[in-house]
């Protein structure tokens, strides 16, 4: 049996130093989101899939920012982080990553501002790479509107020149492949001419793709590797940072209808790229799915929801509302109009219906909350029914409170439960109650005032506001108490 070749060691250096100065933004332009991630963390989850011995990320003016999001990614290999300082071009800063990127035998580049290279996409490069044995391997790709991109002449895989378009002849002009930042290089070669590299440029910067150039004057060859990135490419502007989200919710949208997800609009999904969806599930228009994000099948989601990290049980309906950090159980309802804050929790069964807020608090199996109400740090038992307009009151201005309610309780509507208080094992409220003490199980707690009749009410009103004058003596103390209005 033939000797099996050792694997060749690769390294990935991922170029985070630009400031973004199109972008207007205080944030660093590798930091920008990409549906629900970072530019940055999708450029890095794509490199990985060439399984580096080293990971180097070039750093610069916003360093900390930089590392403390990476670093908090839990990538592994874990970065090195290498501070370019004066950021002098895309050739520089490879050139200062050499003592980091220690003994590998291929350096793959990765700018991190062009989220939409995929992990198949990096190794299709590195085959490609290999398979032709060239010095160098540059990823290329075709755009609907090339204006400003260096143009791609090539014969197959390999790669003849890189023309500029201040330098294009119309025929060239009319080319549409462009060269990316996307690149494979043998260590060895690439180190040797780095150095080669000049400053002869309006912004006097060592730019990469000049390497390309120099390798081709000593006779390597060169390959090129057509990807499909959607007709888009990095995000340099707030026009690109949109343009690259649309294409990458386009792929996370076909991806989830490839394995049974119905997406009633597509268009209209905002799907970030961490989200799981189970099959048989139906996305109306309208629905915000968003962080870690967790959706069962069979449910409905949707129209004009938005779900962010949570989780919503098997045959679940959200419709037409808010839910943030919270855990809807199997066969729950939520909405219209409901609000669903952190620390949510519904049972299985459990609704949460229209004009509702549940905030901390957990709502039992098949209990309903159905509308109009407020709950809030509260622990709600099975089969409870809360009528309209109730709310529990937990805020005492300084500490919140608990309220807790027993399986089966009723909860008569416009109630006020004010925390912190119990109420037992199917235990009754009475309409219009404010309830400040527990309540026992099976008991009924009603707390109203005696309702009062003043007769004549609405004739001595109007002749008061016409002018006249009713007799004070008429009205007894009820009338005059009532004959002040709210307005």
């Amino acid at each position: 049996m033939a000797a099996r070749k050792p694997s060749r060691r690769v390294a990935l250096v991922v170029l985070a130093a630009g400031q973004g100065k199109r972008m207007k933004s205080a944030r660093p332009k590798v930091l920008h989101p990409v549906c629900g991630r970072p530019s940055l963390w999708h450029v890095l989850k794509a490199g990985v899939a060439a399984r580096p011995a080293t990971v180097v990320v070039v750093v610069s003016r916003h360093r900390e920012e930089v590392e403390s999001a990476v670093k908090s990614w839990g990538l592994r290999p874990a970065p090195r982080f290498v501070d370019q300082g004066e950021p002098l071009g895309t050739g520089h800063a490879v050139l200062v990553a050499e003592d980091a990127i220690g003994r590998a035998d291929d350096v793959l580049v990765m700018p991190g501002d062009d989220p939409l290279i995929t992990p198949s996409d990096v190794r299709a490069v590195l085959s490609t790479h290999r398979r032709t044995r060239a010095a160098a391997t540059i990823a290329t790709t075709v755009l609907d509107d090339p204006s400003g991109y260096g143009r791609v002449i090539r014969r197959g895989h390999d790669l003849e020149e890189i023309v500029q378009e201040a330098d294009a002849t119309p025929e060239v002009r009319q080319i549409r492949e462009v060269s990316t930042l996307v690149y494979a290089f043998r260590r060895e070669e690439l180190f040797q001419a780095l150095p080669l590299v000049g400053r002869d440029n309006r912004l006097r910067e060592f730019y990469l793709p000049d390497v390309i150039a120099i390798l081709k004057d000593k006779g390597e060859r060169v390959a090129a590797v057509e990807l499909d990135l959607g007709g888009g490419l990095g995000l340099n502007t707030r026009r690109g940072l949109a343009r690259v989200s649309s294409i990458m919710r386009g792929r996370i949208v076909e991806e989830h209808m490839t394995n049974g997800v119905t997406f009633v609009d597509p268009d209209t999904a905002y799907v970030d790229v961490e989200v799981r969806i189970g099959a048989d599930t139906v996305i109306r228009p309208g629905t915000y799915l968003e962080g870690g994000t967790r959706i069962g099948s069979a449910c409905t989601i949707g129209p004009w929801s938005r779900i962010v990290d949570s989780a919503v049980g098997d045959e679940s309906e959200v419709v037409f509302s808010h839910v943030r950090g919270s855990r809807i159980g199997p066969k729950s309802t939520v909405g219209p109009f409901a609000n669903l804050r952190p620390g949510t929790v519904l049972e299985e069964g459990a609704k949460a219906g229209t004009f509702v807020e549940i905030k901390a608090s957990r709502v039992g199996k098949g209990s309903k909350v159905p509308h109009l109400a407020y709950v809030g740090d509260a622990v709600i038992g099975r089969g409870v029914n809360l009528g309209a307009g109730t709310v529990t009151v937990n805020y005492d201005g300084f500490q919140k409170h608990r309220t807790v309610i027993g399986d089966e309780a009723h909860i008569g509507s416009d109630t006020m439960l004010v925390a912190p208080v119990n109420v037992g094992k199917r235990a009754w409220t009475g309409a219009g109650s404010t309830i400040t003490k527990n309540v026992p199980r099976g008991a009924l707690a009603v707390e109203r005032t005696e309702q009062r009749i003043v007769r004549g009410y609405d004739e001595r009103k109007r002749a008061r506001a016409a002018g006249g004058r009713s007799n004070p003596k008429d009205e007894g103390p009820e009338g005059r108490r009532g004959g002040r209005s709210r307005g």
